[in-house]
């Protein structure tokens, strides 16, 4: 190894007689003019503090970068669909149409009501009895104008009791006989209490299903008859005509004045009256659906 010490200290005898160079050795001369144990010691702490600050220093780990992320293909954007316009918020309006009323074949297929046209119909009670100063027995009969109600009959041809009844105003009640009548109505039937008979229609048997549009038809009719406050099944034999918006005929069935808690009536010219009576209703009915 070279001393550079004599080199610096001819530099510096030059700078100091004013030739150029430093006006002072540099700090590193003095290392120079060191012995060589102390030359070697420096060296050593000098490489020493150079390791430690190798050690010390922050080591740097490289990163390894990541491969740029492909660019994925970006759909192409929805095509919008064309704009419809609004519907209209009001409904074009029909033209009316002229209402059609049903015919009598829909009608009979839905079922039909009858009802009773009171200025048309009429009941009657037939009885035979026995007049004081006559030989022979005679029919006494008594009439009543005023009836009311409807037979209201299903697709089936029955009748749906809760609505088919007929009622007949007993107070109304005439014969040829004042004096009759009003022992009738005031001893036997007692219509202060009792003003009215009631028939309620259950059965029907033999009408054609659907109910007919035309022609006379013959067919029973029971159900329950109430008068006087008791009520008793009864069976009418009807004879109808029917027509596409009426029917009209006749209803006849026999009873027994006993049977409705009344005693046959005896009184004045009359010696005697028998216990069955025949009733009769004479109807006109309007048909509607």
């Amino acid at each position: 190894m070279l001393n550079p010490s004599p080199l610096w200290e001819r530099f510096y005898h030059r700078a100091a007689a004013g030739e150029g160079g430093l006006s002072k050795p540099p700090p590193s001369f003095a290392y120079y003019r060191l012995g060589p144990m102390k030359q070697l010691m420096a060296g050593l702490l000098l490489t020493a503090g150079i390791a430690l600050c190798a050690c010390s220093a922050p080591s740097i780990t490289p990163t390894t970068s990541d491969p740029p992320a492909t660019a994925r293909p970006t759909a192409p954007p929805p095509t919008a669909e064309p704009t419809m316009p609004p519907a209209p918020t009001t409904a074009p309006t029909l033209a009316p149409t002229a209402t059609q009323p049903p015919t009598a074949a829909a009608t009979a297929a839905q079922g039909v009501r009858l009802v009773v046209d009171g200025a048309q119909s009429e009941a009657r009670y037939r009885a035979r009895e026995q007049l004081l100063g006559r030989n022979l027995p005679s029919d006494a009969i008594g009439t009543s104008k005023t009836v009311s109600g409807r037979i209201v009959l299903g697709a089936s041809g029955e009748p749906f009791p809760e609505q088919s009844h007929i009622t007949v105003d007993l107070t109304a009640l005439q014969s040829d006989e004042r004096r009759r009548d009003n022992f009738i109505k005031q001893d036997t039937l007692q219509t202060s209490r009792f003003p009215s008979a009631t028939f309620v229609a259950r059965e029907v048997e033999g009408l054609p299903t659907p109910v007919p549009t035309s022609g006379d038809v013959a067919f029973k009719l029971s159900g329950d008859l109430t008068v006087h406050g008791v009520t008793r099944p009864v069976t009418w034999q009807v004879t109808a005509t029917f027509t596409d918006t009426a029917v009209s005929g006749t209803a006849t069935t026999k009873v027994n004045i006993s049977d409705f808690g009344m005693t046959p009536p005896k009184a004045g010219p009359v010696l005697s009256i028998e216990d069955e009576l025949t009733l009769e209703l004479a109807f006109a009915a309007n048909r509607e659906a």
